[in-house]
């Protein structure tokens, strides 16, 4: 009877499943860039930015919701974190391996993306109702001087490559004059540093970040081997192709053999879902090269799954934030066999972008990302929970409506 019950069960897990929910009634705020943890208890909290503007409104705060282990419903919204006078945005929560909770964000001093500076605060009484108990808060300071060299390359490619259209085209040439000068700049380099994507933990423990730079519109991996006592930051994720630069908001997951794959969106040319490798815990990375899978330059979310299929989602299109999509492998990233669409709207009649994504203990899949459709008044945050076995059933494409 008890073999009977467990297979039951087993196969109630592994039926493919997809469901979804609204956080909150969508309200008429700007509400974007959202992030999830599981806490040890089972409880979901979420996080998002939530104002008038991104970068034009000084109202913008980070905003969270929870919701408690067997309940369907999420909490009303509860304040996470305001700088006063600031905008607050990219929120990023991650629970490390000591169990202590950490909010992630970026206080924008200036209303401009290269005037960020890194925030980051803690928690240890996090379960429960309502909104985390902090008890610990600082910034974080980057100072990537190993940007600069591989930055200079660039810039000279890009004087040699483009200098028929510079000729003509007098912005363009004003972009590389104050590419020179941000480089040159040490308050510059320091300032602009954000958060978009969940942290990891390698197999050596240490924890990483990434982060990204609009200014330089490039990536680097933020890391700690102390728990988050002291921050430390690896050499610039950047290619050196002029046509080919734009690679942010990374990404990563670690394969069975120590290798680190960072995934990034396109800020660039091509439309495709960017990638680059490290091998000494992303201190230093190769290339960057390509996947075969369209990005519209929306942010990426990417997750190594327990069973050893990595998985990405992204706006897999080359115009627009209609259709928001999932992508497994299950041979560490070589290929891409299972496509599945979560949403897929016509366009301008739906926006569904900067997607993250974690794998609770009983191996759901959970996603949020910022939900805009036609016919809804307002903008909120989706949650969504599905499972391997969705992805991979027939047909290769799906749709999730949310009335």
């Amino acid at each position: 009877m008890l073999s009977a019950l467990l297979l039951t069960v087993t196969a109630t897990l592994a039926a493919p499943a997809l469901e979804g929910e609204l956080i909150f009634p969508p309200n008429d705020k700007h509400n974007h860039g959202s992030s999830i943890v599981e806490t040890a208890e089972g409880d979901l909290i979420a996080a998002w930015f939530h104002g008038s503007g991104e970068r034009t409104a000084d109202d913008v705060l980070v905003q969270g919701a929870r919701r408690n282990k067997g309940e369907t419903t999420w909490s009303e919204p509860f304040l996470m974190a305001d700088t006063p006078k600031l905008p607050d945005c990219n929120p990023v929560l991650f629970i490390d391996p000591t169990g202590k909770l950490w909010l992630f964000w970026v206080a924008i001093q200036a209303n401009e993306w290269g005037s960020a500076l890194l925030m980051s605060r803690t928690s240890t009484n996090y379960e429960g109702d309502g909104a985390p108990v902090w008890d610990w808060q600082a910034p974080i300071h980057t100072d990537p001087k190993n940007i600069i060299e591989p930055f200079k390359a660039v810039l000279k490619d890009a004087e040699t490559a483009l200098a028929p259209i510079m000729a003509v085209n007098p912005d363009l040439k004003k972009e590389i004059e104050f590419g020179w000068k941000a480089i040159d700049d040490k308050l510059t380099r320091r300032l602009g540093w954000m958060t978009r994507t969940r942290p990891v933990v390698l197999q050596n423990g240490r924890i990483l970040l990434g982060l990204y730079s609009d200014v330089f519109n490039c990536s680097i991996a933020a890391y700690t081997d102390d728990n988050g006592a002291t921050w430390q930051t690896g050499s610039p994720i950047l290619d050196p192709r002029a046509n080919m630069i734009g690679n942010v908001q990374p990404g990563f997951i670690q394969r069975k053999n120590g290798e680190l794959v960072a995934y990034m969106r396109d800020n660039g040319i091509p439309h495709y879902i960017r990638t680059s490798v490290s091998k000494d815990n992303g201190e230093t990375w190769g290339g960057v090269d390509m996947l075969p899978i369209r990005d519209t330059g929306a942010s990426v979310a990417s997750l190594g799954l327990a069973s050893g299929k990595f998985l990405l989602l992204n706006n897999d299109l080359t115009d627009g934030r209609h259709r928001i999509s999932a992508h497994l492998s299950d041979d560490e990233g070589a290929t891409w066999k299972w496509t599945r669409a979560l949403e897929d709207e016509p366009k301008e009649k739906g926006s569904f972008s900067y997607p993250t994504l974690i794998q609770g203990a009983d191996g759901t899949i959970h996603a949020t990302y910022s939900y805009k459709k036609d016919g809804i008044d307002g903008e909120s945050i989706k949650h969504v929970t599905f499972n391997e076995e969705w992805l991979m059933e027939t047909p290769a494409a799906a749709a999730t409506k949310t009335e």
